[in-house]
């Protein structure tokens, strides 16, 4: 087990060293979230499985706060209500889940943001083009090529790795750095 964890640990730290290269993009990212908010719109996550866990915590980081006393952001993911999800999925299809939520609230001047490692799943692909429809700005927290998701993506942060743990890792340090900018313009620094 030791050599197991020393391994994914080199992995992760091999990768961390990669990605110095995608910092101007989370800060473009992280000023595409203040000029929305700068505007009253609002921002939409989604995402499958640890991906909607990544979701939520953008969600919720932006609704609380990070490190600093501030007010409440309006920050929704669409990847917690159960009722609105396996109503969807039963009612239409499950590839419909996230569409047919960004239909019904993502407007011009909102950010819709998808976390998907992958860029494949049938469902975010969906939801990211929807958002287009509807004028929202879209960013796609991804891996690797970025996947068919990456074709309706505004911005992206591809992390450069097919390993769907190190991804995930990446993208919580990538999410706190955005929400730390946003903490800091919401607060007036």
């Amino acid at each position: 087990m030791a050599e197991t964890n020393s391994r994914a640990l080199a992995e992760h730290l091999e990768l961390a060293t990669r990605i110095e290269g995608l910092l101007p993009r989370v800060d473009e990212i992280g000023r595409v979230v203040v000029d929305c908010f700068a505007a009253d719109g609002r921002v939409y996550t989604f995402g499958n499985g640890g991906s909607s866990l990544d979701a939520t915590h953008l969600a919720e980081e932006l609704v609380g706060r990070f490190k600093r006393e501030r007010r409440p952001l309006p920050a929704l993911s669409l990847a917690v209500d159960a009722a609105t999800l396996t109503c969807i999925a039963n009612d239409y299809s499950f590839e419909e889940v996230f569409e047919r939520q960004v239909r019904a609230f993502a407007r011009a001047g909102d950010v819709v943001v998808a976390f998907s490692t992958s860029g494949r799943s049938p469902n975010a692909v969906r939801g990211l083009a929807a958002a287009k429809e509807a004028g929202a700005t879209t960013i796609l927290f991804g891996g690797g090529d970025g996947g068919p998701a990456l074709e309706h993506a505004d911005h992206a942060l591809l992390v450069p790795s097919e390993s769907t743990a190190r991804i995930q890792e990446l993208h919580v340090f990538f999410l706190h750095l955005i929400v730390d900018r946003v903490d800091r313009w919401a607060a007036g620094e």
